[in-house]
């Protein structure tokens, strides 16, 4: 069964694109490069210490993915929130999370993001502006619509990404959150990263709207789908929307067709989608597509390529020692931080 988008297409646009003169600075590719290459690794990796009992628990990995953190770090701020669900390694890591911290809170060592206690599915970083990793299917549309509707009530210019698959789509939450948003002009971007199946169901069983960018359609919110298996595409549609809401339009939704090559989780063998589909998918990969394009145009060399991969290949083999090396959190860690005292100066004594 094919899923998402027509994928004969978008790969003759794909080919067509690259033969044009690149559009962005050796910077910015060779950024797109190494924040792609770190992700699949991380991935990688990942699986590998699973499947040795390494690490434990739920785990869903971004393999195939990456393009969508590129494309969308590069166009927003680290000012900006963003808060999204629990296949998130990929996304925490595009905020510049520590690798060490990330791939510690996998083995639930208190070095870990959030010190052991989130595993795979809940990292956090204040600090980065970095707002989960939420284990609850929608959860996370409401929150983002309250962590941006804090950035208006404070009167910056800042937005809030949030993001949620493609099975999220069908929470009564997201309706709420669409219409309260649209009526308060709430500076948040809504993504969708469309990956065809959900938990193991496609979008074509789940609903007769298979093209999700539509659902905004009807709170008249500014709607538009995306090839998220490019980052220059992906970059360009969040400067848009960005843009739109920066200059106190409301929010924006975007639906990013991207594609997951391993299954929902660890334990998902995937029999529900044929080889050749994922193939499709694989030969318009992300990471090999732009080290073509940098190649192509001579934006770096091939050993500086593999001067950046052998960089990240030891981040990556550090972070898993250090993971390794790091202590367990003490039992009485879980009375620790589970509350926080706030801070209301609109309330006098």
């Amino acid at each position: 069964m094919e899923s998402g988008m027509d994928t004969a297409t978008e790969k003759k646009k794909t080919t067509k694109s690259r033969s044009k003169k690149p559009a962005y600075s050796k910077e910015q590719y060779l950024e797109w490069y190494e924040l792609m290459f770190r992700i699949r690794k991380f991935e990688e990796r990942a699986l590998m210490m699973y499947g040795q009992q390494k690490i434990r628990g739920f785990c869903h990995v971004y393999i195939g993915q990456e393009a969508v953190a590129a494309g969308m770090e590069s166009a927003i701020r680290k000012e900006d929130a963003i808060v999204t669900a629990y296949r998130q390694h990929g996304t925490a890591l595009g905020r510049g999370c520590d690798t060490n911290a990330c791939m510690a809170e996998l083995y639930g060592k208190k070095t870990g993001i959030v010190k052991g206690k989130g595993g795979s599915m809940h990292f956090f970083s204040a600090e980065h502006r970095y707002f989960g990793g939420n284990g609850i299917v929608g959860a996370q549309i409401p929150i983002g619509t309250g962590i941006a509707f804090a950035e208006k009530y404070k009167g910056t210019d800042n937005l809030c990404v949030t993001m949620f698959g493609d099975g999220a789509a069908r929470q009564g939450a997201l309706h709420e959150s669409f219409n309260m948003a649209m009526a308060w002009k709430i500076p948040v971007l809504y993504i969708v990263e469309n990956n065809g199946y959900a938990m193991g169901t496609s979008v074509e069983r789940t609903s007769n709207v298979t093209e999700l960018y539509k659902m905004g359609l009807a709170y008249d919110m500014p709607s538009e789908v995306v090839d998220g298996m490019s980052p220059e595409a992906v970059h360009e549609a969040v400067s848009r929307a960005a843009e739109h809401i920066r200059a106190g339009n409301g929010p924006y939704y975007l639906e990013i067709r991207t594609y997951r090559y391993k299954g929902h989780s660890v334990s998902d063998p995937a029999k529900y989608r044929t080889k050749e589909e994922v193939q499709q998918y694989k030969d318009r990969d992300p990471i090999k597509i732009t080290e073509q394009t940098i190649l192509d145009h001579k934006i770096a060399t091939a050993e500086e390529l593999k001067e950046i991969e052998n960089k990240i290949k030891e981040e990556i083999k550090e972070a898993v020692k250090f993971a390794e090396e790091s202590e367990f959190p003490d039992a009485s860690a879980l009375w620790e931080e589970n509350y926080v005292q706030a801070d209301y100066p609109f309330i006098k004594d």
